[in-house]
């Protein structure tokens, strides 16, 4: 029997799930803004659908649960965040008021997030970021999960990037990983026994393959071919080698539970839109904006789910019963 859920019960039952598994409410509820947010998008791959993960990373000491992030401000543009083995989540809202306040200052800053558990859905901060007036791009390595052009053994990993502007009204967001889908994707369709499409994943002898096991088994596909596996590669040196944090490849795997914390990298950068001179950057964008989606079949990238968050603002969102029994297992006790 389907559950529907008003998104601020689908941040309760994150926050309970969350601390249920051992997490403090300074690391919880930055994560449970970020699902409550994924749901109203309409990702649940990355919302309710992946709490479990989450759930299951804190109980075995993959995910720090009372970790407390540190606030450094090396250089006058540069700030840096140790995460303490903690969820990516925190750390950035340790440092966002002063990101935020330097690039207003300094027309351009750096935050820089190291020892940190992988951050979901990137278009979350970015939009933070844009709705604060400020040009936004972000970037995060992950597990080794893809091989590199030419191999077949996993060792970049999906490596997503975003970028967000302002405009009018809602910013514009673009949010996409360096491989051709998300790992959870693949993972989920092996668990529900489904095919995938044949340009999501390579077997171990490097392969195109419409078995996600085989998948699994073998490296996620770069989205775009050698460009996606480039793309990972500067992703990669931005987001690990700038932050001292590890390689995807040492990073141990956010798919099982094998290891430690990952101690991954993020890197964010926020820019005044009038720091060089330029004016009216909302306006000329929502101008340009236009003309691009007068041809037929162009929409703005970001709009789809603009319009899920819409509908999941009116409506709520709905829950299975598999998935809803799995997260009452998890702590979750709606009144």
């Amino acid at each position: 029997m389907t559950k529907i859920l008003t998104l601020d019960q689908v941040f309760q039952v994150a926050r309970e799930s969350l601390v249920e598994s051992g997490a403090s409410l300074e690391q919880a509820d930055p994560v449970a803004r970020s699902i409550r947010d994924a749901e109203a998008e309409g990702t649940r791959s990355i919302g309710l659908g992946y709490l479990p993960y989450y759930c299951q990373h804190l109980k075995i000491g993959k995910i720090d649960g009372a970790a407390k992030p540190v606030v450094l401000q090396p250089l006058p543009a540069s700030i840096r965040i140790d995460a303490a083995n903690g969820f990516a989540h925190p750390a950035y809202e340790a440092g966002e008021a002063q990101l935020l306040s330097v690039a207003r200052e300094q027309g351009i800053a750096l935050m820089g997030i190291s020892n940190a558990y992988a951050c979901g859905v990137l278009g979350y901060f970015t939009r933070r970021i844009a709705n604060a007036g400020l040009v936004a791009i972000m970037t995060t390595n992950s597990s080794a999960a893809m091989a590199p052009w030419g191999g077949n053994i996993p060792f970049l990993g999906t490596n997503p990037w975003s970028f967000a502007a302002p405009r009018e009204q809602t910013p514009l967001v673009i949010d996409s990983s360096s491989t051709a889908t998300a790992y959870i994707n693949v993972a989920n369709a092996a668990a529900e026994g489904q095919s995938i499409p044949a340009d999501w994943a390579l077997d171990k002898e490097g392969h195109p393959t419409t078995d996600p096991n085989a998948g699994l088994a073998g490296s996620i596909a770069p989205a775009g071919g050698h460009k996606g596996a480039a793309l990972a590669l500067m992703v990669e040196v931005l987001s690990a080698g700038l932050t001292d944090s590890n390689w995807s490849y040492r990073a141990s795997p956010l798919g099982n539970d094998q290891g430690g914390p990952p101690q991954l990298g993020q890197i964010v950068i926020a820019i005044r839109p009038d720091g060089l001179g330029a004016t009216n950057l909302s306006q000329r964008l929502e101008e340009m904006l236009v003309d691009m989606t007068a041809q037929q079949g162009v929409r703005v990238p970001g709009d789809r789910r603009q319009s899920n968050r819409d509908n999941s603002e009116r409506d709520g969102v709905s829950v299975d019963s598999t998935l809803w029994t799995q997260l009452q297992a998890l702590g979750a006790k709606l009144s």
